[in-house]
Order: structure tokens, then sequence, then C-alpha cells
């Protein structure tokens, strides 16, 4: 009988023992799942710290033009008022009006690069409508739409044009009567404003209208004579208006833009012609920006709608303020997008 009681309570203590060893790898084993679950999904990830150095905000052309300008203001008022404290150096990327600075975002190398932030406008659609890149809008991150300048038609002081209906009258019986001269592309954007314009005022065949692309001298070419209609933008001939060296016959405003001689530019819509262009400026990231970063930008770039520095910078540059955040900026993009495609179906520079 002893031997008996013996055996069961051997028996008795190695099922406890067997028990409590599993136990302990059990827990262990729980133990070694709550530290990899807690790794991936309980345990809060690491802040990221942005902007952390130097920011490289990019102008993709010369310096002293529209985009550079911008952007450069842009950078100083953030500073300033202390929205962004980081450094933020802007640095120029010319050629192909733009298209150049586009392809670089695209190496693999740039296209999540959360530090690069670039000014772009209406050439951004024009150069992949017209087949000058095969990139676009699309293939950036857009941030917010800023400020709007708007087209100005501009004659010498001596031109027999009076007013913009005296030169959509000439172009209906004769679309070559007037040689236009831009300092963009033809099928760019100082080509394509003047012709939505003209086509809204009821002239035909705007494919047959002379428009001559300049580097950068178009107002010397008008001055000298050697073309007779200037389209720039409203802000780049302040100076010369003031000075009385040339008429401004129309701006492409829905409204007067600007104080003193400049607020008397009418509008194209004062003559009757029921048409508007928009020289949009706004800031992009690169095609793959993290989100952090997108919504640093398009925290910020709210935040400066509502400075008075930037208010005063706007004042100063004649620039419309018409902010739009990323959202209402990508679906302003598309509709803008498609009015552009039909006006250069018809004259024939649409290759997309």
């Amino acid at each position: 009988m002893d031997l008996i009681r013996k055996s069961k309570k051997f028996l008795f203590s190695s099922i406890c023992l067997v028990a409590l060893s599993a136990s302990l790898v059990g827990c262990n084993n729980n133990a070694g799942n709550t530290a990899e679950n807690t790794g991936d999904t309980a345990a809060p990830k690491a802040e990221v710290k942005y902007p952390s150095g130097n920011l490289d905000l990019v102008a993709p052309a010369g310096a002293g033009g529209g985009w550079d300008t911008t952007i450069r203001m842009v950078a100083k008022t953030l500073n300033d008022t202390g929205i962004v404290t980081a450094p933020m150096p802007v640095r120029n990327a010319p050629g192909a009006g733009g298209a150049v600075h586009l392809a670089t975002l695209q190496e693999a190398n740039k296209k999540a690069d959360p530090n690069t932030i670039t000014v772009y406008s209406p050439p951004i659609l024009f150069f992949n409508l017209n087949g000058s890149s095969e990139f676009g809008y699309r293939n950036t991150k857009p941030l917010a739409r800023l400020i709007a300048d708007y087209g100005a038609f501009v004659v010498r002081a001596d031109s027999p044009y009076k007013n913009v209906g005296d030169l959509m009258e000439a172009l209906k019986k004769d679309p070559k009567a007037v040689k236009i001269g831009g300092t963009s592309a033809v099928g760019s954007m100082d080509h394509v404003q003047f012709l939505i314009i003209a086509k809204a005022a009821g002239v035909e065949n705007i494919d047959k209208i002379d428009y001559v692309p300049f580097d950068d001298d178009g107002l010397a070419q008008l001055l000298g004579g050697h073309i007779d209609l200037f389209s720039t933008g409203l802000s780049d001939v302040k100076g010369l208006v003031e000075s009385g060296d040339v008429r401004v016959l129309a701006q492409t405003a829905d409204r007067r833009i600007g104080e003193g001689k400049m607020g008397e530019i009418p509008t194209a819509m004062e003559s009757g012609i029921d048409a508007t262009f928009i020289n949009w400026r706004g800031l992009f990231g690169t095609p793959e920006m993290p989100d952090y970063a997108v919504q640093y930008w398009r925290d910020a770039l709210k935040k400066l709608q509502d400075t008075p520095e930037w208010k005063q910078v706007c004042a100063e540059k004649g620039w419309d303020m018409i902010y739009l955040d990323a959202p209402e900026f990508e679906q302003f993009l598309e509709k803008t997008e498609a009015e552009y495609i039909e006006v250069m179906t018809q004259i024939g520079m649409l290759k997309k």
C-alpha cells in the first residue's frame, strides 16, 4: 500500500510539473506575441521631426521672373512671420519653361523628397498638353494655389488700337492683321491667353493669328516696332504703364486690379468679351511627398494667407490673393486643363 501511495504521489507531482512547464511556455509565447504586436500596432510611432535642416525651394526658371519672385516672397514672408523657421534657400533651375526641373522630380532619389518645394503656374499644364514634356501636374503633389497675376495686352502709346474692341475687329477682318508677341513658347501661356480672349470675342481662324515668341525682350520688340501687341502678365508692365511708355488695351481679370494707373486698365469683359484668363501661381511638392510634409505645408500656406505681411506683399506686387487648399487646387487644375484642351485643339497644338 505504501508503494502504491508513493507511486500515485509521484505521478501527481509529475503531472503538475508538466502542466506548470506548459503554462510557462505559453506565457513566454504570449509575451513574445505581445511585444511583436506592440511594435506593429499598439506602440505609438516615432514622431517625425519636420522640417529638420534646410528646405529646398525651387523656381524652375531664371532669376527675376514671376516664378522666382513668387517663391522668394513666400519664403521671406514665412520666415518673417515665424510660420516656418527652417532655412529656406531659393535656387533657380531653368530649362524648357519649367519642364526640365519637373523631369528631375521623377528620379528615384527625388520622388519622395519631403524638402523640395516648387512654384508653378499654367505652363505646367501647357508643356504637357503641347507635347514639350511627358510630365504634368499629376507628376507632382499640389499643395496650394496662392496668387494670381492676369494677362495684359500691351501696345505702344502711339498705337492705332485704342481699345481691345478695335484690335479684335481688325483680327476679325484679317487674322494676320496684328502681329502678337510674348515670352512664352507657341502653345504656351502668353500665346494661349490671347487666343482665349480672341476666341471669346468672335475672332475666327485663331490658328492663323501670328504669334512670335521671344526669350525675354518682348517689351523691347514692342517698343522697337517689331510687333504690334505684347501679350504678357499685368504685373510685368507696371513700371511702363506708370511711365506712360505703353498702353494696356485690356487685362484678363474679372474686375479691375491694382491702384492708380494700373487700376484704370479695363478688363476684356468691359468690352463685351465674356472670358477671363488667370495666371495663377501655386506651390507643389514631389510626386510621392510624405503625408507629414504635405500636411505641414498645407497648414503653413493656409496660415500665410491671414498675415498682414503677406497681404502687403500681394498689394505691392499687384497680385490677387486666390488661395485654394490642396484638394480644391487639384479640382481647379483638372477643370482648367479641360479648358486649355479645347483651345489647343482648335489651334492644332494639342499633343497629349
